[in-house]
Protein backbone atom coordinates (compact mmCIF):
# COMPACT_ATOMS: atom_id res chain seq x y z
CA UNK A 1 0.00 0.00 0.00
CA UNK A 2 2.85 2.27 -0.96
CA UNK A 3 5.00 2.48 2.37
CA UNK A 4 7.70 0.01 1.14
CA UNK A 5 10.69 1.06 -0.59
CA UNK A 6 13.79 -1.15 -2.18
CA UNK A 7 14.12 -4.56 -4.33
CA UNK A 8 17.09 -6.43 -2.10
CA UNK A 9 17.54 -3.97 0.75
CA UNK A 10 13.64 -3.51 1.46
CA UNK A 11 12.18 -0.95 3.98
CA UNK A 12 8.65 -0.79 5.28
CA UNK A 13 7.38 1.85 7.73
CA UNK A 14 4.51 2.31 10.21
CA UNK A 15 3.00 4.54 12.74
CA UNK A 16 1.23 7.67 12.86
CA UNK A 17 2.50 11.12 14.04
CA UNK A 18 0.26 10.89 17.09
CA UNK A 19 -0.09 6.80 17.50
CA UNK A 20 1.60 4.97 20.22
CA UNK A 21 4.81 4.34 17.92
CA UNK A 22 6.68 4.57 15.04
CA UNK A 23 9.39 2.61 13.25
CA UNK A 24 10.25 -0.01 10.20
CA UNK A 25 10.97 -3.35 9.19
CA UNK A 26 14.02 -3.75 7.61
CA UNK A 27 14.55 -7.13 5.31
CA UNK A 28 17.13 -8.14 2.80
CA UNK A 29 20.40 -6.71 5.22
CA UNK A 30 23.48 -9.30 5.10
CA UNK A 31 24.58 -10.54 7.98
CA UNK A 32 27.59 -9.98 10.41
CA UNK A 33 27.15 -6.12 9.48
CA UNK A 34 28.16 -4.66 13.10
CA UNK A 35 24.67 -2.67 14.55
CA UNK A 36 23.58 -2.05 17.63
CA UNK A 37 21.10 0.94 19.40
CA UNK A 38 23.26 3.47 19.97
CA UNK A 39 24.62 3.74 16.21
CA UNK A 40 20.78 4.03 15.10
CA UNK A 41 20.20 6.72 17.91
CA UNK A 42 22.82 8.81 16.15
CA UNK A 43 20.98 8.87 13.28
CA UNK A 44 17.36 9.25 15.18
CA UNK A 45 19.07 12.14 17.16
CA UNK A 46 19.95 14.14 14.07
CA UNK A 47 16.13 14.17 13.10
CA UNK A 48 14.48 14.66 16.46
CA UNK A 49 12.23 17.83 17.38
CA UNK A 50 13.05 20.29 19.71
CA UNK A 51 16.40 20.64 19.07
CA UNK A 52 16.41 24.31 18.60
CA UNK A 53 14.31 27.39 18.33
CA UNK A 54 14.10 26.82 14.22
CA UNK A 55 12.44 23.46 15.01
CA UNK A 56 9.19 22.17 16.14
CA UNK A 57 9.20 22.20 20.09
CA UNK A 58 7.24 18.73 20.60
CA UNK A 59 9.12 17.38 23.06
CA UNK A 60 10.50 13.67 21.62
CA UNK A 61 13.94 11.89 22.43
CA UNK A 62 12.98 9.66 20.00
CA UNK A 63 14.52 6.45 21.90
CA UNK A 64 14.91 3.51 19.78
CA UNK A 65 14.41 -0.10 20.59
CA UNK A 66 15.80 -3.16 18.10
CA UNK A 67 12.94 -5.97 18.25
CA UNK A 68 14.31 -8.45 15.79
CA UNK A 69 17.43 -9.63 13.40
CA UNK A 70 20.35 -8.06 15.73
CA UNK A 71 21.81 -10.16 18.28
CA UNK A 72 25.16 -9.41 19.99
CA UNK A 73 25.15 -6.14 18.31
CA UNK A 74 25.53 -8.12 14.86
CA UNK A 75 22.83 -8.47 12.00
CA UNK A 76 21.18 -12.17 11.51
CA UNK A 77 20.09 -11.37 8.08
CA UNK A 78 16.26 -11.60 9.25
CA UNK A 79 14.19 -8.72 8.94
CA UNK A 80 15.42 -6.00 11.36
CA UNK A 81 12.27 -4.30 13.60
CA UNK A 82 12.98 -0.88 15.45
CA UNK A 83 10.62 0.70 17.21
CA UNK A 84 10.09 4.60 18.60
CA UNK A 85 7.35 5.07 20.53
CA UNK A 86 5.48 8.15 20.90
CA UNK A 87 5.72 10.01 24.16
CA UNK A 88 5.19 13.85 23.80
CA UNK A 89 1.70 13.51 22.32
CA UNK A 90 -1.02 16.70 22.49
CA UNK A 91 -4.12 15.47 20.52
CA UNK A 92 -5.57 18.84 21.92
CA UNK A 93 -3.91 20.42 19.61
CA UNK A 94 -5.77 19.79 16.70
CA UNK A 95 -9.06 19.81 18.56
CA UNK A 96 -9.84 22.90 16.74
CA UNK A 97 -9.30 21.27 13.41
CA UNK A 98 -9.66 18.34 13.11
CA UNK A 99 -13.07 18.73 11.40
CA UNK A 100 -11.38 20.47 8.42
CA UNK A 101 -9.30 20.24 5.49
CA UNK A 102 -6.32 21.99 6.08
CA UNK A 103 -4.78 24.01 2.97
CA UNK A 104 -1.68 22.64 1.81
CA UNK A 105 -2.21 19.51 3.88
CA UNK A 106 -2.43 15.96 3.27
CA UNK A 107 -6.33 15.78 5.27
CA UNK A 108 -8.67 16.24 2.02
CA UNK A 109 -6.43 13.89 -0.23
CA UNK A 110 -6.14 10.84 2.60
CA UNK A 111 -10.02 11.79 3.33
CA UNK A 112 -10.59 10.76 -0.10
CA UNK A 113 -8.51 7.77 -0.61
CA UNK A 114 -9.27 6.08 2.63
CA UNK A 115 -12.56 7.75 3.59
CA UNK A 116 -11.06 8.48 7.29
CA UNK A 117 -8.03 9.92 8.51
CA UNK A 118 -5.96 10.41 11.66
CA UNK A 119 -8.14 12.41 14.24
CA UNK A 120 -4.74 14.60 14.70
CA UNK A 121 -1.49 15.25 13.51
CA UNK A 122 -1.12 14.69 9.55
CA UNK A 123 -0.78 10.70 10.25
CA UNK A 124 1.33 8.56 7.46
CA UNK A 125 1.43 12.31 5.57
CA UNK A 126 3.28 13.78 9.35
CA UNK A 127 7.20 14.08 8.82
CA UNK A 128 7.04 11.97 11.79
CA UNK A 129 7.14 9.51 9.89
CA UNK A 130 10.28 9.43 8.68
CA UNK A 131 11.11 8.29 12.37
CA UNK A 132 11.00 5.10 10.23
CA UNK A 133 12.91 5.82 7.31
CA UNK A 134 16.30 7.52 9.58
CA UNK A 135 16.37 4.39 11.25
CA UNK A 136 16.50 2.55 8.62
CA UNK A 137 19.21 4.48 7.15
CA UNK A 138 21.25 3.43 10.29
CA UNK A 139 21.36 0.04 8.61
CA UNK A 140 21.68 0.79 5.41
CA UNK A 141 24.67 3.18 5.94
CA UNK A 142 26.60 0.21 7.98
CA UNK A 143 25.79 -2.34 5.94
CA UNK A 144 27.69 -0.08 2.65
CA UNK A 145 30.48 1.18 5.08
CA UNK A 146 31.57 -3.01 5.67
CA UNK A 147 31.78 -3.35 2.17
CA UNK A 148 33.08 0.55 1.38
CA UNK A 149 34.20 2.49 4.05
CA UNK A 150 35.31 5.31 1.85
CA UNK A 151 31.73 6.13 0.86
CA UNK A 152 30.48 9.21 2.37
CA UNK A 153 26.80 11.01 2.02
CA UNK A 154 27.01 14.82 3.13
CA UNK A 155 23.85 17.03 2.69
CA UNK A 156 23.35 20.62 4.11
CA UNK A 157 20.69 23.69 3.38
CA UNK A 158 21.59 25.49 0.29
CA UNK A 159 18.86 28.05 -0.04
CA UNK A 160 16.05 29.12 2.51
CA UNK A 161 13.28 31.71 0.94
CA UNK A 162 15.71 34.02 -0.89
CA UNK A 163 18.85 33.50 0.79
CA UNK A 164 21.19 31.39 -1.32
CA UNK A 165 24.11 29.82 0.31
CA UNK A 166 27.68 29.39 -1.12
CA UNK A 167 29.59 26.03 -0.69
CA UNK A 168 31.80 23.73 -2.34
CA UNK A 169 30.49 20.30 -2.96
CA UNK A 170 34.15 18.78 -2.74
CA UNK A 171 35.22 20.32 0.73
CA UNK A 172 32.16 20.45 2.85
CA UNK A 173 32.45 18.07 5.21
CA UNK A 174 29.65 17.05 8.35
CA UNK A 175 31.68 18.67 10.64
CA UNK A 176 30.80 21.92 9.00
CA UNK A 177 27.47 20.95 8.35
CA UNK A 178 26.84 20.52 11.93
CA UNK A 179 28.58 23.83 13.16
CA UNK A 180 25.07 25.14 12.40
CA UNK A 181 21.57 24.97 13.86
CA UNK A 182 20.42 24.86 10.53
CA UNK A 183 22.82 22.97 8.98
CA UNK A 184 24.35 25.19 6.48
CA UNK A 185 27.89 25.59 6.10
CA UNK A 186 27.81 28.98 5.02
CA UNK A 187 28.55 31.15 7.41
CA UNK A 188 27.32 34.45 6.78
CA UNK A 189 24.19 32.56 4.82
CA UNK A 190 23.21 30.96 7.80
CA UNK A 191 22.95 34.04 9.62
CA UNK A 192 20.87 35.51 7.05
CA UNK A 193 18.32 32.46 6.66
CA UNK A 194 18.46 32.13 10.49
CA UNK A 195 16.87 36.01 10.30
CA UNK A 196 14.17 34.90 7.41
CA UNK A 197 13.21 32.32 9.72
CA UNK A 198 12.95 33.97 13.03
CA UNK A 199 10.90 36.85 10.63
CA UNK A 200 8.40 34.85 9.43
CA UNK A 201 7.83 32.44 12.33
CA UNK A 202 6.83 36.05 14.41
CA UNK A 203 4.27 36.60 11.18
CA UNK A 204 2.70 33.41 11.84
CA UNK A 205 4.54 32.90 8.21
CA UNK A 206 6.64 29.70 7.15
CA UNK A 207 9.67 29.53 4.96
CA UNK A 208 10.56 26.77 1.94
CA UNK A 209 14.43 26.07 0.28
CA UNK A 210 16.85 23.70 -1.07
CA UNK A 211 18.81 21.06 0.63
CA UNK A 212 21.72 20.33 -1.63
CA UNK A 213 23.29 16.45 -1.18
CA UNK A 214 26.85 15.01 -2.66
CA UNK A 215 27.49 11.54 -2.12
CA UNK A 216 30.97 10.67 -2.34
CA UNK A 217 33.41 7.71 -3.59
CA UNK A 218 30.03 6.08 -5.01
CA UNK A 219 32.08 3.17 -7.36
CA UNK A 220 30.97 3.50 -10.93
CA UNK A 221 28.13 0.65 -12.05
CA UNK A 222 25.36 1.11 -9.77
CA UNK A 223 22.09 1.56 -11.03
CA UNK A 224 19.86 -0.01 -13.82
CA UNK A 225 19.56 1.47 -17.60
CA UNK A 226 15.88 1.83 -18.03
CA UNK A 227 13.15 1.87 -15.27
CA UNK A 228 15.45 1.91 -11.93
CA UNK A 229 18.15 4.37 -13.35
CA UNK A 230 19.94 5.14 -10.34
CA UNK A 231 19.14 9.01 -10.74
CA UNK A 232 14.87 7.64 -10.87
CA UNK A 233 14.96 5.85 -7.67
CA UNK A 234 16.92 8.86 -5.85
CA UNK A 235 14.17 10.92 -7.12
CA UNK A 236 11.52 9.13 -6.29
CA UNK A 237 12.92 8.32 -2.49
CA UNK A 238 13.38 12.06 -2.38
CA UNK A 239 10.42 13.12 -3.36
CA UNK A 240 8.57 10.73 -1.44
CA UNK A 241 9.50 12.78 1.75
CA UNK A 242 6.84 15.46 3.13
CA UNK A 243 6.93 18.65 1.33
CA UNK A 244 9.71 17.48 -0.95
CA UNK A 245 8.75 19.83 -4.35
CA UNK A 246 11.86 19.41 -6.69
CA UNK A 247 14.80 17.34 -7.58
CA UNK A 248 17.48 17.92 -9.74
CA UNK A 249 20.61 16.32 -10.61
CA UNK A 250 23.74 17.56 -11.81
CA UNK A 251 23.65 20.70 -13.77
CA UNK A 252 19.50 19.80 -13.42
CA UNK A 253 17.35 22.53 -14.61
CA UNK A 254 20.53 24.73 -16.10
CA UNK A 255 21.62 22.39 -18.60
CA UNK A 256 18.73 22.86 -20.57
CA UNK A 257 20.13 26.26 -21.77
CA UNK A 258 23.07 24.66 -22.59
CA UNK A 259 24.86 22.92 -26.20
CA UNK A 260 25.45 19.34 -26.06
CA UNK A 261 29.32 20.40 -26.56
CA UNK A 262 28.96 22.87 -23.23
CA UNK A 263 26.91 19.98 -21.36
CA UNK A 264 29.20 16.70 -22.02
CA UNK A 265 31.72 15.71 -19.41
CA UNK A 266 34.90 14.86 -21.37
CA UNK A 267 36.47 11.19 -20.03
CA UNK A 268 40.31 11.05 -19.11
CA UNK A 269 42.61 9.21 -17.51
CA UNK A 270 44.16 10.30 -13.95
CA UNK A 271 47.49 9.52 -12.41
CA UNK A 272 46.24 5.58 -11.67
CA UNK A 273 44.47 5.25 -15.08
CA UNK A 274 41.33 5.42 -13.43
CA UNK A 275 38.39 6.89 -16.07
CA UNK A 276 37.20 9.81 -14.90
CA UNK A 277 35.71 13.03 -16.32
CA UNK A 278 37.02 16.36 -16.61
CA UNK A 279 33.85 17.90 -15.56
CA UNK A 280 30.59 16.49 -13.52
CA UNK A 281 27.62 18.02 -15.22
CA UNK A 282 25.73 14.59 -15.28
CA UNK A 283 25.94 14.70 -11.35
CA UNK A 284 27.95 11.20 -11.35
CA UNK A 285 25.22 9.49 -13.39
CA UNK A 286 24.86 8.51 -17.34
CA UNK A 287 22.98 6.11 -18.51
CA UNK A 288 20.71 5.82 -15.15
CA UNK A 289 24.15 4.19 -13.91
CA UNK A 290 26.83 5.90 -11.88
CA UNK A 291 30.21 6.75 -13.43
CA UNK A 292 32.16 6.79 -10.03
CA UNK A 293 32.50 10.65 -9.87
CA UNK A 294 30.40 12.32 -7.28
CA UNK A 295 26.71 12.14 -6.76
CA UNK A 296 25.07 15.75 -6.26
CA UNK A 297 22.01 15.86 -6.43
CA UNK A 298 18.96 19.35 -5.28
CA UNK A 299 15.93 18.87 -3.45
CA UNK A 300 13.17 21.70 -2.94
CA UNK A 301 11.17 21.91 -0.16
CA UNK A 302 7.88 23.90 0.10
CA UNK A 303 6.77 26.11 3.05
CA UNK A 304 5.60 24.89 5.88
CA UNK A 305 1.25 23.90 5.52
CA UNK A 306 0.53 24.73 8.84
CA UNK A 307 0.91 28.62 9.24
CA UNK A 308 -0.78 31.25 11.97
CA UNK A 309 -2.41 33.32 9.69
CA UNK A 310 -6.21 33.49 8.75
CA UNK A 311 -7.13 30.85 5.47
CA UNK A 312 -10.33 29.99 3.66
CA UNK A 313 -11.31 26.09 3.40
CA UNK A 314 -13.66 23.62 3.65
CA UNK A 315 -15.09 21.01 6.79
CA UNK A 316 -15.39 17.85 6.84
CA UNK A 317 -19.64 18.62 6.55
CA UNK A 318 -18.75 21.19 3.37
CA UNK A 319 -19.08 24.19 4.50
CA UNK A 320 -17.22 27.32 3.48
CA UNK A 321 -14.75 29.05 6.38
CA UNK A 322 -12.06 30.82 7.60
CA UNK A 323 -9.94 29.82 10.20
CA UNK A 324 -6.91 30.40 12.07
CA UNK A 325 -4.88 27.45 13.95
CA UNK A 326 -4.82 28.64 17.77
CA UNK A 327 -2.47 25.89 19.33
CA UNK A 328 0.09 23.37 17.45
CA UNK A 329 3.79 22.69 17.54
CA UNK A 330 5.69 23.23 13.69
CA UNK A 331 8.95 23.87 12.47
CA UNK A 332 8.41 27.43 10.65
CA UNK A 333 10.88 25.75 8.27
CA UNK A 334 11.29 22.12 7.46
CA UNK A 335 14.72 22.68 6.09
CA UNK A 336 17.18 22.34 8.95
CA UNK A 337 15.54 18.84 10.01
CA UNK A 338 15.25 17.38 6.38
CA UNK A 339 18.90 17.50 5.90
CA UNK A 340 19.56 13.81 7.85
CA UNK A 341 16.13 12.51 5.89
CA UNK A 342 18.13 13.40 2.47
CA UNK A 343 20.72 11.35 4.06
CA UNK A 344 19.29 8.73 4.96
CA UNK A 345 17.07 8.45 1.72
CA UNK A 346 20.68 8.90 -0.19
CA UNK A 347 21.82 5.76 1.73
CA UNK A 348 18.78 3.33 1.15
CA UNK A 349 19.04 3.77 -2.41
CA UNK A 350 22.91 3.48 -2.61
CA UNK A 351 22.46 -0.23 -0.12
CA UNK A 352 19.66 -1.74 -2.52
CA UNK A 353 21.73 -0.99 -5.48
CA UNK A 354 24.97 -2.01 -4.00
CA UNK A 355 22.86 -5.19 -3.00
CA UNK A 356 21.25 -5.70 -6.93
CA UNK A 357 24.78 -5.09 -8.43
CA UNK A 358 26.73 -7.28 -6.38
CA UNK A 359 23.74 -10.54 -6.83
CA UNK A 360 24.14 -9.33 -10.96
CA UNK A 361 27.89 -9.18 -11.05
CA UNK A 362 29.43 -11.61 -8.70
CA UNK A 363 33.29 -10.13 -9.86
CA UNK A 364 32.06 -6.21 -9.06
CA UNK A 365 32.67 -6.20 -5.18
CA UNK A 366 35.95 -7.77 -5.67
CA UNK A 367 36.68 -6.03 -8.48
CA UNK A 368 36.01 -2.36 -6.21
CA UNK A 369 37.24 -3.32 -3.09
CA UNK A 370 40.90 -4.16 -5.21
CA UNK A 371 40.95 -0.96 -6.24
CA UNK A 372 40.85 0.84 -2.75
Amino acid sequence: MGSQLGTLFRVSTFGESHGVALGCVVDGCPPGVTMCQNLIQTFLDRRRPGQNEFTTQRAELDICEILSGVENEVTLGTPIAILVRNQDKKSSDYNDINQIFRPGHADYTTFKKYGTAASSGGGRASARETIGRVAAAAVAKAYVQTLLPQVDVIAWVDRIGHVQAQVDLNSVTLSNVEASSIRCPDEIAAANMMSEIKSAKNKGDSLGGVICCVAKNIPSGLGEPVFDKLEADLAKAMMSLPAARSFEIGEGWASTFLKGSENNDAYFLDKESNIITRSNRSGGIQGGISNGMPIFIRVGFKPVSTIFKQQNTVTKDFKEIQFTPTSGRHDPCVLPRAVPLIESMFWLVIADHLLRQISLNHKFLAEIQNNL
